[in-house]
């Protein structure tokens, strides 16, 4: 069997807002032992009766009025605020220690939206058939997959991202309100020394990564994805490598798959990488991780399990981060894996989260001992070892990947109109972000910014109402901002 030592590196693209069942549900549907749908999942229609789970508007089990766009559904974008999660859980913004998951909110909390623009909530129960994401399909049927990965907590995108790269969310929720700096330790310092080829951010329009005060020093580790695209064919890739999508209509549409952006552009993205790395000198050593930060409110049918705290909470915080998030898609690809690969933890163990990432990377470069753990939570995570389950590299005929193209519909006019769209949470909590760094464009110093965040002097944010007015503003930061 392979030994993460056969591994030199590890590629992380993380996505946006889409639960296991959402898009890997119907993936392996004859296989028993798979923790995907049977179709008997349902969650109630609000007049006594029952939603089920569908995956194609000719279905026969499809809800009458249910969205025939299926690429872009559910839309509009579910409520993924911890209240939100909370009702679509246990069925309460406020549910007891001792209430049972039930897992039959989904509905109820997309009809009655809080604080959000009302579904149809026969759309939160669609889940993704195989030929509609032909990239992610390829790569879970042509490498591994795993069918119980959670979102590391059950809040919304900035929680779960910060879980990934510093293995706690510093007790905050929620995306907003904006609590920098976030000085959390992060394992791209724990890295520094310790990896032979250093560590690279790679985004798009905005790393949401450089929200954390620890990086504001390490600007020049933050790179354009054409040059990940470059570092790949040239076998140059770093130890680490972190890769942002597109969560802007900008010049290209977004492709974090978040609701209701287009799946298409994200499965276009995931072909993008895997292309790219499958295509690299450095290939035979290289190991992929594709994962999504949160469900996003959308219907998954497995309870989360309890969780390992990562740290005591504070007296002001009213959720122990002791339960995971909902389960998201985790594909993993590399040669050293066996085609239709599925796993999970082992019995008695935690299981796979986000700082499985960081504890994967802790075991692979601490030389004869892990190097030191950022919190309990990836103190307990299990690694990635597991799935390098061949004794050498194998192509088995696996080849490159192809997305479906983009929808004939998507012209000039309509990305212009995207362009319009009220901003999502996330979108919103960007730019933001954006605004709290730009201090540091005229001359301010990181400690000093540092302290002064610190002392609460919080900086004039504009009010920002679509991409067109957002982005100019993120560009002029980051453009003056990173070398």
């Amino acid at each position: 069997m392979g030994t993460l030592n056969d591994i030199d590196h590890f590629v992380v693209l993380m996505l946006e807002n889409r639960s296991f069942d959402n898009l890997l549900g119907w993936l392996n549907p004859q296989d028993p032992s798979y923790g995907g749908l049977t179709g008997d999942e349902s969650n109630p229609d609000g007049a006594g009766g029952s939603i089920p789970v569908w995956p194609t508007p000719n279905n026969p089990a499809a809800p009458a009025g249910a969205s025939s766009d299926l690429t872009k559904i559910p839309a509009p974008d579910p409520g993924e605020q911890f209240t939100d999660i909370n009702q679509q859980l246990f069925g309460t913004v406020a549910p007891k220690p001792a209430d049972p998951v039930t897992l039959q909110g989904f509905t109820a909390n997309y009809a009655s939206s809080i604080g959000k623009t009302a579904g149809n909530p026969a759309d939160i129960m669609h889940c993704f058939l195989p030929q509609q994401l032909p990239a992610l399909t390829a790569l879970a049927q042509s490498y591994a997959v795993c069918d119980h990965w959670y979102a590391s907590a059950p809040c919304q995108t900035w929680p779960n991202r910060f879980f990934l790269h510093t293995a706690t969310a510093n007790g905050y929720e929620n995306n907003s309100p904006a609590h920098f700096p976030y000085d959390m330790n992060t394992i791209f310092k724990v890295l520094e020394g310790n990896v032979p080829n250093g560590w690279e951010i790679y985004f798009h329009d905005f790393p949401q990564s450089l929200t954390l005060s620890q990086l504001w020093d390490r600007l020049d580790h933050f790179r354009s994805f054409d040059e990940f695209l470059n570092d790949a064919r040239l076998g140059q890739l770093p130890s680490y490598a972190f890769i942002e999508p597109r969560y802007f209509a900008d010049a290209d549409w977004p492709n974090d798959m978040h609701p209701p952006h287009d799946v298409s552009y994200g499965d276009q993205l995931v072909a993008t990488v895997y292309n790219a790395l499958f295509n690299s000198p450095a290939w035979e050593r290289t190991l992929l991780v594709v994962i999504f930060d949160e469900h996003g409110g959308c219907f998954d049918h497995v309870a989360p399990p309890a969780a390992v705290p990562p740290e005591p909470p504070r007296s002001d915080q009213p959720f122990g981060f002791d339960r995971y998030g909902v389960r998201v898609p985790a594909v993993i690809a590399s040669p050293w894996i066996k085609p239709g690969t599925v796993f999970r933890a082992a019995d008695g163990q935690q299981p796979f989260d986000h700082t499985s990432v960081i504890s994967t990377l802790r075991k692979r470069f601490g030389g004869a001992a892990p190097l030191p753990a950022l919190t309990a939570r990836d103190a307990a995570a299990p690694d990635l070892e597991l799935v390098l389950n061949l004794d050498a590299p194998s192509g088995d005929g696996r080849a490159s990947v192809q997305a479906l193209p983009a929808p004939a519909e998507d012209d000039e006019a309509a990305l212009n109109q995207a362009r319009l769209a009220p901003l999502n949470d996330a979108q919103q909590a960007m730019y933001s972000a954006a605004a709290h760094l730009a201090p540091l464009i005229h001359g301010v110093s990181v400690a000093d910014h540092v302290l002064s965040l610190q002392d609460n002097v919080a900086p004039v944010i504009g009010v920002a109402a679509h991409a067109t007015e957002a982005v100019p503003f993120i560009k002029n930061v980051l453009g003056r901002l990173l070398p």
